[in-house]
């Protein structure tokens, strides 16, 4: 008995219980507010267009005998079809499926938007090392040329050449130690 009651309290304390317990809560909820669009809202509107009348009056005594008494109460007698009550349960479900759908439509949108926020973030942080990275780079090209004599990479170059690699390198040592 004791693993029984070991087993049930694992079983109830698992993270999924508990969103399931929320959604039934959130959902009797939901339901008491759709109905309530449904019978006060939407029905009311139906029943003025149709001159009157309610849904749940719609109905068709099917044996013939009449369907309210000389006093004004309902015959026990008569076999009613209550067609208006069939049509109102259908209007019900549509409207709840409606706003599932629209619920469930707004939920994948916020979670598309949490994906591509996290995907920039990511992004972000990548480049953020690859800025480091070529930062890094950047660093041991200029220590590199700090430590270069100029004279070198001159005789390296195309006698041609000389003036204009002897300035645009004087430029940069010169821009280099500034820093």
């Amino acid at each position: 008995m004791r693993k029984f009651f070991q087993d049930f309290k694992a079983f109830i304390s698992r993270g999924n219980i508990f969103d399931m317990a929320v959604g039934v809560i959130v959902g009797g909820a939901f339901s008491k507010i759709v109905t309530s669009l449904v019978n006060d809202i939407i029905m009311p509107l139906i029943a003025w267009l149709m001159g009157g009348k309610s849904m749940s009056d719609l109905k068709l005594v099917l044996n013939g005998v009449e369907l309210y008494l000389p006093d004004g109460s309902v015959n026990p007698q008569a076999l009613t079809w209550n067609y208006g009550n069939f049509i109102q349960t259908i209007i019900d479900f549509i409207i709840i499926a409606l706003c599932i759908f629209f619920m469930i439509k707004l939920a994948m949108k916020l979670h598309q938007s949490m994906d591509k926020a996290k995907e920039s973030i990511a992004n972000a942080k990548k480049n953020d090392s690859d800025v480091a990275e070529d930062t890094s780079v950047a660093e041991e090209v200029k220590e590199e040329a700090i430590k270069t004599p100029v004279e070198t990479v001159v005789s390296e170059a195309q006698p041609s050449d000389n003036e204009r690699i002897i300035a645009l390198l004087e430029d940069i040592k010169n821009s280099l130690n500034k820093e």
